[in-house]
């Protein structure tokens, strides 16, 4: 089963990709792909966001054991901002 996990102030967030089992609604707004496994920006009906990206491994820095990091492109984050201003999100 696919699961996406992030955390956000000490709570955890599950999100079965296969379907919606009552946890968290995430739709998608930005990927680079139409790809499933491609980086990808999530919204939640929490007013949050997911972010769906390469985990690195050569970045030295010391992340707590509750969190984790992802590297997604730069256009990612360019196209949601383009986005959101389009759709009038802001």
């Amino acid at each position: 089963m696919d699961v996406l996990r992030t955390s956000c102030g000490g709570r955890e967030y599950r999100h079965d990709t296969a379907e919606t089992r009552g946890l968290m609604k995430v739709s998608m707004l930005v990927s680079t792909c139409d790809i499933k496994d491609r980086p990808t920006i999530y919204a939640t009906d929490r007013d949050t966001l997911l972010v769906q990206g390469e985990v690195p491994v050569d970045h030295g820095l010391e992340i707590p054991a509750n969190e984790g990091i992802v590297e997604i492109p730069t256009q990612l984050l360019l196209d949601l901002i383009r986005k959101a201003l389009r759709d009038q999100l802001v």
